[in-house]
């Protein structure tokens, strides 16, 4: 969606360039643009099973070295 703004008569630059601000603004291109530049895939269900089986596995070691005192400070 292309925003647009032409010269009006008796305008000057600046206040076409503030007209053309509040358009862009207004459309939402901004936002849009922002939110697709930090883009994230997300992950396949058979990698995500893996991730959570990973931290579960981490978290049942931390447990048993906490239990035998043996714990990263």
């Amino acid at each position: 969606m292309a925003v647009e703004a032409r010269k009006q008569e008796r305008e000057n630059s600046q206040g076409l360039i503030r007209r053309f601000s509040k358009k862009v603004q207004q459309s939402g291109v901004l936002v849009r643009a922002r939110a697709n530049r930090f883009f994230k895939r997300s992950k396949s269900p058979e990698m995500s099973k893996r991730a959570a089986l990973r931290r579960e596995k981490l978290k049942k070691e931390y447990e048993k070295l906490k239990k035998l005192g043996l714990e990263r400070k």
